[in-house]
């Protein structure tokens, strides 16, 4: 193809023209056609294919071509010539496929001048518009009904050919060329318009109003648009002076607008108000084509010259004033043509679809995406448009977020489990806050049972507890054990650890047993194992003196575990242990150490290995748990230097936010600073103001503590667990019995207006009192002593107990008074309930209030 391509979509589906040299009709498919030959295949984007159906090069001086828009088989064109004539044609020449006979006229002016602009109409396809050149005293705007052409009009008058062929054996079915069918017609009618405008006047663009079918605007003289009713043909209704007479089209979703063109600027007009474009929107080189997106509101797509990308406008009319300018979001799009694009046209279906062509004859298949609104719920649900009319929502379940997690815990009460250990089930995911919970469990079973009935915490921890040691008036006792009393014949030198109650308390708390004979070493061992921890229950094993039972545990690890095999050579090599410095054991151990990288085999290893009592290379293994490091501390490390230990590793772990350090801090000030850094690092505000809430009651008054309690509650509120808030602010209440929380709601008297209230009036002696097991409830105002008023439902007063002889038996809050927000009238909750299992309506007459359905929570 040369020249100047142009490209159309149909009005059948997966069906497109192009033109310039000629006519092609092509056929998309989503699959490549197996029976087609690839010659006439081709792709026109990722996921499309086009097969070239026919051509025809008999068209050669082709100025403009629309399709008829009532095509259901083949489609039929309205082909505009450099001759002012209008051929009608179709794709396929079997007379079935052209029952109305349109087929092979032609529609001829008077006098033969350019065709600018042939266009059917939308609404009433029979009606055809054709834009002319200007001569002397004909019309410029012709209006032909393809219905009333004359049946002398057909084959008969004019000779007609056939010629073009494409595969399948299609032809094109056309009327000859008007200059070789000159003689032919002299002598036969020709058919007239139906209506003529613009006399004397040049027509460069045609566009019709799809809301008023029977109205059109057309770009004159290169100087005007002007409006015309085809229901007066005397007058034109409507006119504007201006420049951009080029590109006239109306946007199919909205009459009011339309927008033309000229050189560098896009005009857009409103017809309301025709005096002046209500926007001009410079895309700055000249413009080749606009056209509106038929299925998306005023969006508005334009082609500049020499150019490989479209302008997109979207165009929003944000206020209800006639003369404000509106909105415009301007976008590139770029099709992926190589070449510079000379037409596009939008799908007349599909949504923000369109086709381009290039000047190489490259077409391309494109959809346009629209940018996405999106709106995020509180409770972290997302929705966003998609399309013109659906939305895509995606729920809080496909989100691992943190605040997916927080909320998640929120609705499985954690935190509020009566039990402290039970919290812990709901976070085993994360094994820092399972222990912490389990720490707190173990604290305050432990207080229950006495051993820890000295401290005035409720869950000390180990710094405060070993704070009692004195090296000079508590000190502790040192055993010293030789290892050959250990099961170790060859070894020659011994083993050393300290004892002290306040040490053994100190063990508890890490789990550990006090007496490394008693069977609850065993159990805490097998614990382990049956967790997989087999390198740390092998090392606790060691730290007991109990080097037999470490390498059983290695050696019972099954091959399949993360370790493999390799238990099995450390069991051996720890087969082999000997305390001589000169050993051959012990010089291969110490080189080994630095290649381990599980850190309870190098924390064992380096137990064994260390000189002079110096257990330093254990201690400081940060990757070996807080609460073995502590009870290691515990048993080898005199007084002085456990409590210097005990200082440093506190203010570590306080500076890292490590939750494991409450082992060491407990519920002190110490370990209100460590939730603070824990918070810092995590914002992890539910766990920090929970563990505050049930840990820390002496604190609960603090600022620090109160803000962390605002915070989670305004969260519980944000995500609507109003239920979990309350149950949160009824615990946080339980634990300050002397701050009982005043109520904010009131019922309040009709008549004087003040509260009748039993709590604010407990002075009052209005209580209420017990006779023959009926409850006797207020039942008027306790200052002006007017009744309360009655229920719509039994007509008796407020407060009266339901009797008990009906049919169901009410709990307490069926009794409760119950009101509607919007007509004020109620009575007992239980009856109310009642009443709307089977009505929708007020039970008061003359009340058409839907109370329950007013009242109805949306989630």
């Amino acid at each position: 193809m040369t020249g100047k391509l142009e490209i159309q979509w149909s009005p059948i589906e997966n069906k497109f023209i192009t033109w310039g040299a000629g006519i092609c009709l092509y056929e998309v498919y989503s699959t490549l056609p197996e029976s087609v030959p690839s010659s006439n295949v081709f792709k026109i984007s990722e996921s499309r294919y086009a097969e070239l159906k026919t051509t025809n090069g008999n068209f050669n001086y082709t100025r403009s071509i629309d399709i008829y828009p009532k095509c259901e088989v083949d489609l039929l064109l309205a082909i505009g010539l450099t001759n002012g004539r209008v051929s009608l044609a179709t794709f396929n020449p079997s007379p079935e496929h052209d029952i109305k006979g349109y087929v092979g006229k032609e529609l001829v002016p008077r006098h033969g001048r350019c065709c600018n602009d042939v266009l059917f109409n939308p609404v009433e396809g029979n009606l055809l518009a054709v834009g002319l050149d200007k001569y002397r005293a004909d019309g410029s705007v012709l209006i032909w009904d393809i219905n009333r052409l004359s049946s002398t009009l057909g084959n008969d008058s004019l000779p007609m050919r056939q010629s073009g062929t494409a595969p399948g054996n299609l032809s094109l079915s056309v009327s000859a060329a008007a200059a070789a069918a000159a003689t032919a017609t002299a002598a036969v009618e020709v058919a007239k318009p139906t209506h003529e405008f613009g006399t004397s006047e040049t027509a460069h663009s045609l566009a019709w109003f799809r809301g008023s079918p029977r109205v059109m605007a057309a770009g004159m003289n290169g100087k005007q648009i002007k409006v015309y009713d085809l229901r007066d043909p005397n007058k034109m209704i409507n006119s504007t002076f201006t420049k951009g007479v080029y590109g006239v089209c109306t946007n199919p979703n909205n009459d009011r607008y339309l927008a033309s063109f000229y050189d560098t600027q896009i005009c857009l007009w409103d017809i309301r108000n025709f005096e002046k474009p209500i926007c001009l929107l410079p895309p700055g080189k000249g413009v080749v084509q606009i056209a509106w997106c038929p299925t998306k509101q005023s969006a508005l797509a334009s082609l500049q010259k020499d150019s490989s990308v479209l302008d997109i406008f979207d165009i929003q009319h944000t206020s209800s004033s006639e003369e404000a300018e509106p909105t415009v979001l301007e976008r590139v799009i770029n099709p992926g043509s190589p070449h510079n694009i000379t037409s596009f046209s939008w799908h007349p279906i599909d949504y923000n679809r369109l086709l381009t062509i290039a000047l190489s004859g490259t077409i391309k298949d494109y959809r346009v995406i629209d940018r996405t609104s999106i709106n995020w719920s509180a409770r972290s649900q997302i929705v966003w448009s998609h399309g013109p009319k659906f939305l895509k929502y995606i729920d809080d379940s496909f989100f691992e977020d943190l605040s997916n997690q927080f909320k998640k815990r929120a609705m499985q009460r954690y935190g509020l489990q009566e039990n402290l250990q039970k919290n812990s089930d709901l976070v085993k995911d994360n094994m820092t806050l399972a222990n912490v919970w389990n720490w707190l469990h173990l604290t305050e079973k432990l207080s229950q049972d006495g051993v820890l009935r000295d401290s005035h915490y409720k869950h000390p921890g180990i710094a405060y507890i070993l704070s009692k040691i004195d090296p000079e008036d508590n000190k502790s006792e040192e055993v010293i054990i030789p290892w050959s009393d250990l099961g170790y014949p060859n070894c020659q030198g011994s083993a050393r650890y300290y004892r002290h109650d306040d040490r053994d308390k100190a063990l508890q708390l890490c789990s550990w047993p006090v007496d490394r004979n008693s069977p609850v070493l065993l159990d805490f061992l097998n614990l382990l194992e049956k967790s997989g921890a087999y390198t740390r229950a092998a090392a606790v094993a060691i730290f007991n003196l109990k080097l037999p039972l470490a390498i059983d545990i290695l050696t019972r690890a099954p091959d399949n575990s993360e370790y493999g095999s390799s238990l099995n050579v450390v069991a051996m090599a720890l087969s082999g242990f000997s305390d001589d410095p000169n050993s051959v054991w012990r010089q291969n151990s110490i080189a080994c150490i630095p290649r381990v990288k599980d850190p309870y085999l190098k924390a064992m290893f380096c137990f064994l290995t260390a000189e002079n009592y110096d257990y330093s290379n254990v201690l400081n293994e940060k990757e070996v748990a807080v609460d073995d490091r502590v009870a290691l501390a515990c048993l080898y490390l005199p007084d002085n230097q456990l409590k210097e230990y005990m200082q440093t590793l506190l203010e570590e772990l306080c500076k890292d936010g490590n939750l494991d350090g409450l082992l060491v801090t407990g519920n002190s000030s110490d370990g209100l600073k460590l939730l603070q850094r824990y918070l810092n690092n995590t914002a992890d505000i539910q766990s920090t103001a929970l563990i505050a809430m049930r840990a820390f009651h002496a604190h609960l008054d603090s600022e620090m503590v109160k803000h962390w309690f605002a915070n989670y509650r305004e969260l519980l509120n944000h995500w609507r667990l109003y239920s979990e808030r309350a149950d949160f602010d009824i615990m946080l209440a339980s634990f300050r019995p002397d701050k009982k929380p005043q109520p904010q709601v009131h019922v309040a008297c009709n008549f004087c207006g003040k509260s009748i209230s039993a709590y604010i009036h407990e002075n009052m002696e209005l209580k209420a009192q017990t006779k023959s097991g009926i409850t006797i409830k207020l039942t008027a105002c306790p200052y002006c002593r007017k009744p309360l008023p009655r229920c719509a439902i039994c007509l008796m007063h407020m407060g009266t107990t339901i009797p008990e002889s009906e049919l169901t038996k009410f709990n307490d809050f069926d009794n409760w008074f119950t009101w509607c927000q919007t007509c004020r009238h109620g009575g007992h909750a239980g009856h109310l309930s009642k009443w709307f299992e089977e009505h929708q309506e007020c039970p008061v007459s003359d009340c058409t209030c839907r109370c329950d359905s007013i009242d109805a929570s949306v989630v």
